[in-house]
């Protein structure tokens, strides 16, 4: 059987958890191995999914974001989930600057970053059930 491992946390949907998910999934997926590069490019795309999530998803800081953190062989699948609000125009939300919290000072940057940076990126949504997104990256592989 390939090296395979697999994570599930839950945290609160409070802004200050961004930086616990990242270094969550870093120390997670340290065993691959990652150049300074990769790991760098699945903690900013951890950080654009469950910022998302916290900022677009809820209005409640004690709802709850879930987050997936899966290793098969060389390659990291990552998903981040939350029940809230969920996204009516998933191809809208994914163009790059558009956002629903402009009052925020939101870039509309975050999709974009997490297709720049992951090898495959797949949102799901329901409006008023909230929104998956999931994202993987093989690690090792050498871009040319």
């Amino acid at each position: 059987m390939q090296n395979q491992n697999e994570m599930n946390i839950s945290f609160d949907a409070r802004s200050v958890n961004e930086g616990f998910a990242r270094v969550a999934v870093a120390a997670f997926i340290a065993g691959l191995n990652p150049t300074l590069d990769e790991m760098a490019d699945i903690k900013t795309a951890v950080s654009e999914a469950v910022t998302n999530a916290i900022i677009h998803g809820y209005d409640r800081p004690e709802e709850k974001v879930v987050l997936m953190c899966r290793i098969c062989g060389n390659e990291v699948e990552i998903a981040v989930e939350d029940t809230g609000k969920g996204i009516p125009d998933i191809e809208k939300a994914m163009e790059p600057f558009y956002t629903t919290k402009p009052e925020l000072e939101r870039s509309g940057m975050g999709f974009a970053f997490m297709e720049a940076f992951m090898d495959e990126v797949q949102v799901s949504s329901s409006p008023g059930q909230g929104t998956r997104v999931r994202m993987r990256k093989k690690i090792g592989v050498q871009e040319g």
